[in-house]
């Protein structure tokens, strides 16, 4: 049996939208968790300030990006998950849907342009969950609502 970069994408997707769930009801019960211990674990977990998206980092960085109004789409997680096995981001996204984890279509280097658009990603992520650049390299959490945040109350 082989899992295809989209059916993996879907899977994390699910993964990320249950912590959610875990995520709010923890935050309605103790209001400021997740601003005060949840983001910076967070942070640390997904990495970010490495620009290259890692298969460890990965799962960080969706659930994340779950903290902001709008979660990461399953395309987006299957283009990041694309970067992180060594292949070609947009360049290959036909691939991306049919190509067993591990194949031969998947292995080729990443694109300067795809590591580019990763990186774009990840500064969207950072702005939209309050994370400001205190210095180039440095991400630092900023203060705000925690409520702003929850895109499941919408």
């Amino acid at each position: 049996m082989s899992i295809t970069n989209e059916q993996l994408a879907e899977l994390l997707a699910g993964i990320a939208r249950s912590q959610q769930a875990i995520i709010d009801a923890i935050e309605s019960e103790t209001g400021g968790w997740r601003g005060t211990h949840l983001l910076p674990k967070l942070n640390t977990a997904a990495n970010t300030r490495i620009a290259n998206v890692r298969l460890l980092d990965l799962p960080s960085r969706i659930l994340l990006r779950s903290q902001a109004r709008v979660p990461m789409d399953v395309a987006t997680i299957a283009r990041e998950l694309n970067l992180a096995l060594g292949g070609a981001g947009e360049a290959s996204a036909p691939a991306v849907s049919g190509a067993p984890i591990g194949s031969s279509a998947t292995a080729s280097a990443p694109a300067p342009a795809a590591a580019a658009v990763g990186v774009a990603a990840i500064a969207a992520t950072a702005i939209a969950v309050g994370v400001t650049a205190a210095e180039p390299g440095a991400l630092v959490a900023a203060p705000g609502d925690d409520e702003e945040l929850n895109f499941f109350d919408s």
